[in-house]
């Protein structure tokens, strides 16, 4: 495990980074967010997604919404897909089988929200964990960590 950041944002500061970091993801990059309601997990991954379609040159996507009740929402680039999931109302891991969530990381690039029932089964896999804590109404503190194996 490397820490790599841990920063306040407000909304502006946040979409900054999130266009930066945009810039390390590439095809089998996984993200995992952690935090309370309404920390910025879904708004974060907003401002990442618009930016890979700015990078590949693409229409970004009219709306991007968390997927808390379909669980797994998706957005195709050229040569690959987004998948953006939401575990809040994951009960088990073996839930996670019918999404085939595991062959998907190595197509894709994929978020999590609400990880914790999976990282446990990630012992082989490199990902990005952020974690994001409300300050303030306006204010964030995001820590960000990259998990090599």
């Amino acid at each position: 495990m490397i820490e790599e950041k841990k920063d306040i944002f407000n909304l502006k500061d946040l979409e900054v980074f999130a266009k930066k970091f945009a810039l390390d993801l590439n095809h089998g990059s996984l993200v995992l967010l952690k935090g309370d309601l309404g920390s910025g997990k879904t708004t974060f991954i907003r401002f990442i997604i618009n930016s890979l379609f700015e990078i590949n040159k693409l229409k970004k996507p009219g709306k991007i919404n968390s997927p808390s009740f379909p669980i797994l929402l998706t957005y195709d680039l050229k040569n690959y897909e987004i998948y953006h999931y939401d575990f809040y109302r994951i009960q088990n891991i073996s839930e996670l089988n019918e999404l085939d969530i595991f062959e998907n990381f190595s197509n894709s690039i994929s978020f999590i929200e609400w990880p914790e029932i999976i990282l446990k089964n990630l012992s082989n896999i490199n990902y990005y964990l952020i974690e994001m804590k409300i300050i303030t109404d306006k204010t964030r503190e995001m820590s960000l960590n990259f998990f090599s194996n």
